[in-house]
């Protein structure tokens, strides 16, 4: 139960007994006459009001010397400790956006991939080498570099992982789609953040759901895709080496060998690393990139 704001309540009044010890009127209250014997009014004479005392004279502050020393302000104090850092922990990010064309270099200064912040797409067949060529290319960078693998984010899902090799359907679409784009935000808010990318998919040249097109629109023009395609026997070597869901058939790595052959001839850099070790396919990554810089593909 809520009262209205002001004095408190006073306690309950007993009979036969007077106002609690100690209780005081509430302020302004209209106090009744004094009890007194019968006969007694309760007014007397009121003495009269003490005079007032002169006020004292003004004073004036006596001039200080200008050498004087003076007593500094408390938050002035040369010993006074500096005001706290901010300690919350809230780091602001520039917001990632797609990612530009990279600017060409003047042309007496040969462009250092190296030391440039990239968008790089490594393109190949199962068993190309594609992760392990870019965790050692993003490895031995100058310039902060992540690596973002789609095989990688397309298994975060654990319950429910549709995997394309029991069938391509709806559901695996669904999660392969999903995967692209997470690795697209993912790359966008690394550039954004002065760090390099390198991505890398088996992006089909005949097949438009699994294709340039997604990879371009969620990274942005900027990306610069590049195709490791080694011999069939060299594909079908390593893919044995494999285990688990990342192995395939023989006749699902000659069938997606064959159609990374449509690669040829659509202007996009092809590295044939069949004779390559990781290391010499990434210089020639390199080679390929500093190429790119100064002119960048048109796909």
């Amino acid at each position: 139960m809520q009262h209205a704001v002001g004095s408190p309540l006073p306690p309950p009044h007993q009979p036969g007994h007077g106002p609690h010890t100690g209780w005081a009127p509430a302020a302004g209250a209209p106090q009744g006459p004094a009890a007194g014997p019968p006969g007694f009014s309760g007014a007397g004479p009121v003495p009269p009001a003490p005079p007032t005392p002169p006020a004292p004279p003004a004073q004036v502050p006596a001039p200080q010397h200008p050498l004087a020393p003076q007593h500094p302000v408390p938050s002035q104090h040369p010993l006074a400790p500096p005001p706290a850092p901010d300690v919350s922990g809230h780091v602001r990010l520039p917001p990632g956006g797609p990612v530009g064309v990279p600017t060409a270099p003047p042309a007496m200064t040969a462009p250092d991939p190296s030391a440039t912040t990239l968008a790089v797409l490594l393109i190949g067949p199962a068993g190309a080498g594609k992760t392990s060529v870019a965790k050692y290319w993003a490895d031995h960078r100058r310039a902060p570099t992540a690596h973002i693998s789609l095989d990688d984010v397309r298994e975060w899902v654990r319950s429910g992982f549709a995997d394309p090799q029991t069938g391509w359907n709806d559901h695996s679409e669904a999660q392969y789609r999903l995967a692209r784009r997470t690795c697209g935000f993912a790359a966008r808010n690394f550039l954004a953040n002065g760090i390099s990318c390198i991505l890398d998919d088996a992006v089909f040249p005949d097949r438009p759901v699994v294709g340039l097109g997604g990879w371009k629109r969620h990274v942005g023009p900027g990306l610069l895709p590049v195709v490791l395609l080694p011999g069939l026997d060299i594909v079908l070597e390593r893919n044995a080496e494999r285990s688990g869901n990342r192995r395939l058939t023989d006749e699902e790595v000659a069938r997606i060998h064959g159609r990374m052959a449509g690669w040829y001839g659509s202007g996009l850099p092809i590295i044939d690393n069949s004779q390559l070790d990781v290391p010499g396919t990434a210089r020639v990554l390199d080679e390929v990139l500093a190429r790119a810089i100064a002119s960048p593909p048109n796909w």
